[in-house]
């Protein structure tokens, strides 16, 4: 284990300890507000009850993410619903998917979706997780072995995209994804998955796994809120931005039907 100052220390704080951790996919679950306050900054409601799961709601309200602790398995279940050409679809999360992962996806769930058509493999072939094609089903594994990603169908038609991370000792998760999930939000998540950077977790809460590296680092408290508050910051501008493009875009008058009152059909 290896050890690291950060510079710039400013006078009457005290220094906290924190782990980095590599493979994030072992990191455990972390902070839940890491995903909570980056969506209520984009304009999701919270309609949590004080007690109970987290409960969040899109503006729109077509898309609706809870955490639950207190149910067997509990864990993350993102719920959107039939709109438009989209059909219905949901993902569920196990309690011990890295926060980092999970914001993978629910922050995709706040930018405007890409022209470019979505590759889930992709993310995972960038950092040279192997892949295996088998009869009905595709599967990338990471180079170490410990995390996974795959797509399988029956005979059937039925299909389904199943993913997570385990070590040796059985500690670890899975999420899966209707085959409904839109491409984009699964890619989103294959990205965060496969990212090589390390997930950070205070002394106490880092999984104890032979198959995890930790670096330790001392933090001062002032440095951990400006992280923090930069990722709401980057949040909140891009909602304004949104919004502002919204409102300042030109309304066209549609047109009437001088017969009979009705409104011109198109």
């Amino acid at each position: 284990m290896s050890r690291k100052q950060w510079q710039g220390w400013g006078p009457g704080e005290q220094a906290e300890q924190h782990y980095l951790v590599e493979p994030r996919a072992l990191a455990g679950g972390g902070d839940l507000r890491h995903v909570s306050e980056f969506l209520r900054a984009s304009g999701w409601r919270d309609t949590s009850t004080p007690g109970g799961p987290l409960l969040m709601e899109s503006p729109d309200r077509a898309v609706r993410i809870s955490y639950d602790p207190f149910v067997v398995p509990g864990g993350w279940t993102i719920h959107g619903k039939a709109t438009g050409q989209q059909d219905e679809w949901w993902a569920q999360l196990g309690r011990q998917t890295p926060v980092e992962i999970v914001a993978g996806l629910t922050d995709a769930l706040t930018h405007p979706r890409s022209a470019r058509a979505p590759n889930v493999w992709e993310p995972l072939q960038d950092q040279h997780w192997s892949t295996e094609p088998l009869p009905g089903h595709y599967r990338a594994t990471s180079p170490d072995g410990s995390a996974w990603m795959q797509f399988h169908q029956d005979g059937h038609g039925s299909a389904m995209w199943w993913s997570g991370a385990r070590d040796q000792q059985g500690n670890g998760w899975t999420a899966s994804f209707s085959a409904t999930t839109p491409m984009h939000l699964v890619q989103a998540f294959s990205a965060a998955l496969a990212s090589p950077e390390p997930a950070m977790r205070p002394r106490g809460r880092v999984p104890h796994s032979a198959a995890i590296r930790t670096t330790s680092v001392s933090v001062l408290p002032s440095q951990l809120s400006a992280w923090q508050q930069a990722r709401i910051t980057a949040a909140r501008a891009a909602t304004w931005a949104r919004n502002s493009v919204r409102s300042n875009r030109p309304r066209t008058a549609r047109p009437h039907a001088h017969t009979g009152g009705a409104r011109a059909r198109h």
